[in-house]
């Protein structure tokens, strides 16, 4: 008892520490992104292994999101005999909300474990240690270039999920359902705004991807060099990289959309 009443007293503290652990690792982050900027090949390099090779996943999560969206929403619109407002609909739905959360938790699942596994086990190898002997900032030769990888990559990512997302919107309600594609299309334009929905939408895929990058570098960087701590660590980054995603998304939308 005397253990578990310690454990529960303790947590807090110990979230405090752990927040304030990350907010000094951010820190080393931003301070080594300049001297990461020298090196253009390493980043781009990171850019096509975080973001290009999600793209396939990104895709076809999209279309099948939008086509449930279209069938969905029609289905439902049709009892008010409104399917002409299914193109905004769709868009706007995926604007705002659904194209940032799931793009952001995609890429959790699969690049955030990709990080967190690869850093975890440069930890285990001991890999960051012969670095600092060579005089080598393991932050700036390994993290930076990694972290603005990601953070670059989810908002292009969301922007692509957008829009094969409307796609499959566009093929249910269109192709499938006999809506007028003239009706679809000019609901659409009428009812998105680019401020208000789209930017605002890349911004929270922003957040979401820094998020997500932070996280799971966090957790791959600090794991504990065993086979239980690397599984540990990836683990982790996916359960707290969604969990921030999700809790930051309704403070974000009730902030940007009050």
């Amino acid at each position: 008892m005397k253990s578990t009443l310690s454990e529960i007293g303790s947590s807090p503290f110990q979230a405090v520490a752990t927040l304030g652990a990350v907010g000094l690792f951010l820190v080393r982050i931003l301070g080594a992104i300049p001297r990461a900027l020298a090196r253009p090949r390493a980043l781009i390099e990171q850019i096509f292994v975080v973001g290009a090779v999600s793209t396939n996943l990104i895709l076809v999560g999209g279309l099948f999101v939008g086509l449930v969206m279209g069938l969905q929403f029609y289905t439902a619109l049709a009892r008010f005999g409104a399917t002409s407002a299914l193109g905004g609909l769709v868009a706007l739905s995926l604007l705002r909300e659904l194209s940032p959360v799931v793009t952001a938790l995609l890429y959790a699942g699969r690049a955030g474990t990709s990080l967190a596994s690869e850093l975890g086990l440069m930890r285990a190898t001991e890999q960051f240690k012969a670095m600092e002997v060579m005089a080598v900032d393991p932050v700036e030769r390994v993290v930076a270039p990694r972290f603005l990888a990601g953070v670059l990559s989810v908002p292009l990512l969301t922007a692509l999920f957008s829009a094969v997302g409307i796609l499959g919107g566009y093929l249910v309600g269109v192709r499938l359902m006999g809506l007028d594609p003239g009706v679809f299309w000019s609901n659409l334009r009428a009812s998105v705004r680019f401020r208000q929905d789209f930017l605002n939408g890349e911004f929270k895929a922003l957040v979401f991807g820094i998020l997500c990058t932070l996280v799971a570098l966090y957790e791959g960087y600090h794991s504990d060099p065993t086979a239980e701590g690397l599984g540990r660590a990836t683990t982790r980054s996916v359960v707290i990289a969604s969990l921030a995603v999700l809790s930051c998304d309704y403070l974000m939308t009730a902030f940007l959309y009050r």
